[in-house]
């Protein structure tokens, strides 16, 4: 009788720890719950993904995914989420938009030159596309579900590096949200069923580069900014319901810059990056905080900060990048609100890696990798190359003690943390890769054009 309560008792301690683990609320540093991760930083502070791998090693699994897109794969507790364009098969001849034949000059847009692999698309679509919201079984890979958020024939084109789906999904483990630009945005729960769809029209981009970023989500706000050679705006909706919370109007050019939210002295703040100014604004009401002048053209790169600065980055005809202190408010163009400032080797595509006290950023899309330390300016190294990488369009990202630097071809140098450039690793796979790395748990998750890596210990 003894041994068979105590066996009873272990069994129901036991079933209680599974049945309490499986209702434990999932926290955001678990997962990777939109593009730049947890902390909006690239920095994963509770992933230990393995450093080695290959189309052999540590591959937990590889599955094909149908149609094209950038976005990064989002991972919330036993998911993961992907956005693609999938060409329906349904040609019309013309292209149904009311715009002209692209603009000629010698105008390039994020992927090189024209005339190379990088040219602008000039032909607009002539096709339908469905665009498509994935959520597969983290631990398989195995399809959960899948839902069209729309099928249409896109009104322009993009840039031969660009997809229809380069903006990545936003979860909080409430809601999935899923933007596809002129597509919409789209409000799903976990099980995928949609709650709600905001339509914000057609964007006209620069030369028909195409589109590319990401709305951000904080609290019950998300925010998107519409930049385009058009009427600009940044708009907040209420996660639950759509509706807008406030709307403010903006002058700029077309933008890539996805928003990025700070908290600073009880105040949350909207930073975006810009040609024209870096600007800031209550979250609360979206009025303008402050502004600051002094990013190239073609502002691409997503801020990243800490506590009292705020890091801007952009690197296409120039180079700048501005450490901006924060708790000022007007103009801070050439203020001493700029706590440092470089102008050399910095990024054109890939957003910078903000991991301790360490700034890590890439000199335009090539394989040279600067490190800076944060609070002074000081380079700790600068422009240093990355033997065994070209070009590079997927921004860093950091998790324990390493550094993930993905090239386009399907390799990715693993390097240490730290003042000096000390590579860990070189990993290759058989697939080209511009999405960022999405980093959660003990596992790494890679997307490349044709296939979905899941990088881990089997």
């Amino acid at each position: 009788m003894k041994l068979t309560a105590l066996l009873s008792l272990l069994a129901y301690f036991f079933l209680t720890s599974v049945v309490n683990a499986a209702m434990a609320p999932v926290a955001a540093e678990q997962c990777w719950p939109q593009w730049r991760g947890p902390l909006a930083t690239g920095y994963a502070p509770l992933a230990n993904p393995p450093v080695t791998w290959s189309e052999t090693e540590h591959v937990k699994w590889k599955v094909s995914v149908l149609g094209s897109g950038d976005s990064t794969p989002i991972v919330w507790a036993d998911r993961v989420f992907l956005l693609t364009a999938i060409p329906a098969g349904k040609k019309t001849g013309t292209n149904p938009s009311e715009s002209s034949p692209r603009p000629g000059g010698n105008e390039t847009g994020p992927g090189g030159a024209r005339g190379e692999r990088g040219r602008m698309n000039g032909d607009g679509p002539d096709q339908v596309y469905q665009f498509v919201v994935l959520c597969l079984d983290r631990k398989t890979g195995k399809i959960v579900w899948q839902n069209t958020a729309r099928e249409e024939i896109p009104h322009e084109g993009h840039q031969q590096n660009n997809t229809f789906a380069s903006a990545s999904v936003l979860t909080d483990g409430k809601v999935v949200l899923a933007f596809f630009g002129s597509r919409g945005l789209h409000c799903y729960d976990l099980d995928g069923n949609l709650k709600w769809s905001k339509d914000f029209g057609h964007m006209k981009t620069k030369m028909g580069f195409g589109e590319g970023a990401s709305p951000a989500l904080h609290g019950d706000s998300v925010i998107v900014n519409w930049d385009h050679e058009g009427d600009d705006f940044i708009v907040a909706l209420d996660k639950s319901t759509g509706k807008e919370i406030w709307r403010t109007a903006r002058n700029e050019g077309t933008g890539w810059s996805t928003p990025l939210v700070i908290e600073h002295a009880g105040k949350q703040q909207v930073v975006v990056n810009a040609t024209g100014k870096v600007r800031s604004y209550d979250l609360a009401d979206g009025k303008e905080i402050w502004s600051c002048a002094g990013q190239t053209v073609n502002a691409i790169p997503t801020p990243v900060a800490d506590q009292d600065t705020v890091y801007i980055t952009s690197g296409f005809r120039g180079h700048a990048l501005l450490a901006i202190a924060l708790g000022r408010s007007g103009d801070l163009t050439d203020s001493d609100a700029i706590r440092w400032k470089h102008d050399k080797s910095t990024p054109y595509v890939p957003s910078p890696l903000l991991v301790d006290n360490f700034l890590y950023f890439l000199a335009n899309n090539d394989a040279k990798l600067s490190c800076f330390d944060a609070k002074t300016g000081q380079a700790r190294f600068e422009a240093q190359a990355l033997e065994g990488l070209f070009s590079i369009y997927a921004s860093p990202v950091a998790a324990k003690d390493r550094i993930y630097v993905l090239g386009r071809e399907g390799t990715c140098v693993v390097i240490k943390k730290g003042p000096k450039l000390e590579v860990l690793a070189t990993n290759k796979i058989e697939d080209k890769t511009d999405a960022s790395l999405a980093l959660a748990g003990n596992e790494l998750f890679l997307r490349g054009r044709a296939n979905l890596y899941c990088i881990g210990n089997k």
